[in-house]
């Protein structure tokens, strides 16, 4: 097996950390850092388990110092608070695969046109009401075109089922890292 790259390497090595002991790992001195881990995107990190999802949480934007951090905070959120699984427990460890994906700058779109399922992510949010924001990454095996992408990403992500409500849409790409 190949060794993962540093950023999924940092995410398995937190998620393990904090599982086993409780323990939050810290990030590499800066001056060690590979160089995806300097920069400040948003992060994702998803956890799988025998091909099924079992944790999924990131930043559509940095909150954090640098993508390391964003990895460090995003890796625990994903093993313990994704709402929709229990926590990650340490015999399944050893079970799951990780990946680490970090977003460019999301760019609007005013036309399910301008989308491709494969290639964007998409967020879309209300502009009536600013709580009511999804994100949906791109390249899921379930969405197929862009009208599929859309109306997930609109109604169980950003839960907004009005279809006169007003929404801004916007697209992203990311760098995916297994």
């Amino acid at each position: 097996m190949l060794d993962p790259h540093p950023l999924v390497r940092l995410a398995r090595e937190t998620i393990e950390s904090y599982i086993r002991a409780n323990k939050v790992v810290k990030a590499p001195p800066k001056e060690e850092l590979a160089p995806e881990m300097r920069q400040r995107c948003g992060v994702f990190v998803s956890i799988k388990k025998r091909g099924q999802l079992r944790g999924c949480i990131g930043t559509i934007e940095p909150r954090e110092e640098n993508v390391a951090h964003e990895i460090i905070h995003n890796a625990i959120s994903a093993a313990t608070r994704d709402p929709r699984f229990p926590p990650v427990s340490a015999d399944e460890l050893d079970k799951l695969d990780i990946s680490v994906d970090v977003l460019t700058a999301p760019e609007p779109v005013d036309s399910l046109d301008q989308l491709d399922p494969k290639r964007y992510g998409l967020i879309v949010e209300s502009l009536e009401n600013p709580l009511k924001r999804g994100l949906l990454l791109p390249d899921l095996p379930s969405i197929r075109t862009a009208e599929e992408q859309f109306h997930h990403t609109k109604v169980y992500k950003a839960g907004i089922v009005d279809d006169e409500e007003p929404i801004q849409m916007y697209r992203f790409e990311v760098i995916r890292y297994e």
